[in-house]
């Protein structure tokens, strides 16, 4: 079990271990070439069109968060880019929204949770899923059932673009990678922490936890 300097409270590591490499493996013979394959046909402007595409589909659930949050303001904002970029950015595609100084952000029902309260609980990894907490856990749930994507009709629609978005998503980590030292599980868990306790605090981290990632 851990409970470092870091903050994180990991009582289920060595079953977090092997859930991990089990997720690696199953990375590393599917997803992954698939991710690759994914950045080297396609070129980059489409490709970053098609990340717009779901950034976009994502802008209105990040409204509510802040709104449940209580920050109106930026739920405001974020609804904004939502309507600028679906309509004159052809559906996302396109995002006019950020030149226009209606910033993106990133919100979820975790962070809302974090707000209201809700304590992380212990660290976990899931099968098909990775790193994540009791808390974000229950919020990835949350946001999984309000996804647009999830309210289409046509299965085979729904089901491509869920796909599509899953490799989307793995094909932005591949430059990451490489900065992977050390132990792979620990630098993966601490990280992901790291960067909860950035969102959830909107980037006001105490140094301390930093530093203990970075050691």
């Amino acid at each position: 079990m851990s409970d470092d300097h870091t903050g994180v409270y990991d009582p289920y590591e060595s079953t977090n271990r092997v859930v991990q490499r089990f997720n690696d493996k199953v990375d590393s013979i599917g997803l992954k070439p698939t991710a690759k394959g994914y950045v080297s046909i396609v070129p980059e402007p489409i490709e970053r069109g098609v990340s717009n595409f779901f950034s976009n589909l994502e802008d209105p659930l990040v409204a509510i968060n802040q709104v449940l949050q209580g920050k109106v303001t930026l739920g405001v904002n974020d609804s904004a880019r939502f309507i600028f970029n679906s309509t004159f950015g052809l559906a996302g595609l396109i995002d006019i929204a950020s030149p226009m100084g209606l910033e993106k952000h990133e919100e979820d029902f975790g962070q809302t949770f974090a707000v209201w309260g809700v304590g992380s609980g212990p660290h976990l990894n899931l099968p098909f899923w990775g790193p994540t907490n009791f808390r974000d856990g229950v919020g990835s749930i949350a946001w999984a059932f309000a996804n647009p994507i999830g309210f289409l009709d046509d299965v085979s629609t729904r089901n491509g673009l869920a796909a599509l978005s899953l490799i989307d998503k793995r094909a932005s980590l591949l430059s990451t990678e490489s900065i992977i030292t050390g132990d792979r599980y620990l630098f993966i868990r601490d990280v992901f922490n790291q960067r909860r306790e950035f969102l959830i605090k909107d980037g006001e981290v105490e140094d301390a936890f930093l530093d203990g990632v970075d050691e």
